[in-house]
């Protein structure tokens, strides 16, 4: 017995230091939702989340959260940091009116996604040399994330993206991404790669931990130097009055598309399908027309927008005034949160406006 003794005091240790190294990494998801019922996390990530992100985390539009590697390396606070901030201009909304509870239960589900342990929150600032971060990032980040960390172009989804590649890189300079990520959540992901992306283990690349600690200052510093979106108050609709007969107008609307390089593609009237033929409105017609690599383009960046295409101006005969409407594309890329959009929102928009200037003028 006394020989024992001292063993059984070593192994009593050993079982405690154990548990408090467990413990100190933090929790896995079977031991942080023992009491937690998941059904009303999946109806609300079912609810706002699944379009993008994908019903099992699998990604699309939206990254991948069920990736061990992205599950181990982020917090529960940037979940929920993300889930409030969402990403400006780049498609993932800011959810502001889902209540604190209903976020939570929407974090608990996505760490359903993996038994990865969940990480708890480093806030310390890392220091490091800016202008030595700025040469390393243009190194080994901007290929990927862009060379002022604008991320890649596209939504995501295999129209805009290699369908080898189950992600398209994040914009690192995205205000809502800075204001979620800590300064140890940005190295980590450096240091360890993202396994089952692109993104490599640079520690495994030769980067010193000081070489990683630039980049991260570099990183960081997107925060202090790119300046908040404006928001444009835009009108959604783009409206002229024409001084020719609805039908001169009519005519004049599909000779100027064709001028443009557009493809007339059918006139109906704007309530058709809707009420029989004998009851429609011939002073509502509508004229569809496109122009493919428009089309290819647009849908390529964002393939919502194929819910304003193929082009269409609708003509409009009321006591006797006839007005021509459009709507301003560059108003719905506002309403898509795809900054992207807007060179090419703002060019369907300059193109509606020529159109309809040259058929009333």
């Amino acid at each position: 017995m006394k020989i024992l003794l001292p063993i059984l005091k070593t192994l009593f240790y050993f079982i405690i230091a154990g548990y408090s190294l467990n413990a100190s990494a933090g929790n896995t998801f079977s031991e942080h939702s023992n009491n937690t019922n998941l059904s009303l996390g999946k109806t609300l990530y079912t609810q706002h989340c699944t379009a993008c992100h994908g019903s099992t985390g699998d990604g699309g539009v939206g990254v991948p959260l069920s990736l061990p590697d992205f599950q181990a390396n982020i917090s529960n606070e940037y979940l929920r940091n993300t889930i409030r901030l969402g990403r400006p201009d780049r498609v993932m909304p800011a959810f502001k009116t889902l209540s604190k509870s209903d976020v939570t239960e929407i974090i608990t589900y996505i760490r359903s996604f993996s038994n990865t342990p969940i990480p708890k929150e480093i806030s310390t600032t890392i220091k490091g040399n800016v202008t030595s971060g700025k040469k390393l990032f243009k190194q080994h980040c901007a290929s990927c994330h862009g060379a002022t960390g604008e991320g890649s172009k596209g939504t995501g989804v295999t129209f805009s993206r290699p369908r080898n590649l189950p992600i398209m890189s994040p914009a690192l300079n995205n205000l809502g991404f800075l204001a979620s990520a800590t300064d140890h959540m940005i190295k980590q992901a450096i240091v360890l790669g993202r396994r089952g992306t692109p993104m490599v283990s640079f520690k495994k690349q030769g980067l010193s931990d000081s070489d990683i600690n630039d980049i991260v200052s570099y990183i960081r510093h997107f925060q202090r130097s790119k300046p908040s979106t404006i928001k444009q108050n835009l009108s959604p609709i783009i409206s002229y009055e024409s001084d020719y007969s609805l039908t001169e107008t009519i005519a004049n609307i599909k000779r100027a598309a064709v001028g443009k390089n557009f493809k007339i593609i059918r006139t109906q009237n704007l309530d058709y399908g809707f009420v029989t033929d004998d009851k429609s409105n011939n002073k509502q017609v509508i004229i569809y027309f496109c122009n493919f690599k428009l089309l290819n383009s647009s849908l390529a960046i964002d393939p919502r927008v194929g819910m304003f295409l193929p082009c269409r101006v609708t003509v409009v005969e009321r006591q006797g005034k006839v007005t021509v409407m459009a709507i301003n594309p560059l108003r719905l890329s506002k309403l898509f949160n795809n900054s992207e959009l807007e060179h090419s929102c703002k060019a369907m928009r300059d193109v509606y406006i020529e159109i309809i200037e040259e058929a009333i003028l």
